[in-house]
């Protein structure tokens, strides 16, 4: 209980911090969630988690989604925010894991479709990467302007890569999706 309060007044903390980094962009690595998490529900794991994600904590977060899927079960939701974790931690492996095991359990859930096409872009496996963002945008139905991006990227870079004449573009703005709860989705963005 008293780790619970600690986290929520952590959380309540976090909500005016600054932005973190996340993947840097000017070496060429794209697509990373930033930005901050409204209305906290305190006793909720994965918004505490998400809370300490935007805040650039990703240990910490790591934790706090490991204690949601000890209270909740390794719920799809679970499953995609351990991914993200992994993924800004640089356990690329563990990551793709993660994604897997969750797409496993829904096949149809958007952001670990787009995740799991960033851990593969970031593992420079391009045309499996271009593959699952096809996957995304198509289950998306084309709503999401990022996912949109994040496919075009993808698709650009596996029509390039025996050029050595190109370079990708150095300023980039990326993006990922977190889902929290039943079809409610946060957009959470990078420069």
């Amino acid at each position: 209980m008293r780790l619970w309060v600690g986290l929520t007044l952590l959380t309540t903390g976090l909500a005016g911090c600054a932005e973190s980094p996340g993947l840097n962009p000017s070496r060429g690595e794209v697509f990373g969630p930033k930005g901050s998490v409204s209305q906290l529900e305190a006793d909720d794991g994965l918004a505490v988690g998400h809370a300490l994600m935007a805040a650039g904590r990703y240990e910490d977060a790591y934790t706090a989604y490991l204690r949601a899927g000890a209270d909740q079960g390794t719920s799809v939701d679970v499953l995609s925010a351990l991914g993200s974790a992994n993924l800004y931690l640089g356990r690329l492996g563990q990551a793709e894991d993660m994604l897997r095991r969750a797409l496993k359990q829904d096949e149809t859930f958007v952001p670990a479709w787009n995740n799991l096409g960033v851990v593969l872009m970031e593992r420079n496996k391009v045309g499996e990467a271009t593959r699952v963002f096809k996957t995304a945008f198509a289950l998306d139905s084309g709503n999401s302007d990022e996912i949109r991006e994040n496919l075009r990227r993808a698709t650009e870079k596996l029509e390039n890569i025996d050029n050595p004449a190109y370079t990708e573009p150095q300023n980039k703005s990326a993006y990922d999706l977190v889902r929290r709860g039943k079809g409610e989705y946060l957009l959470l963005q990078t420069r």
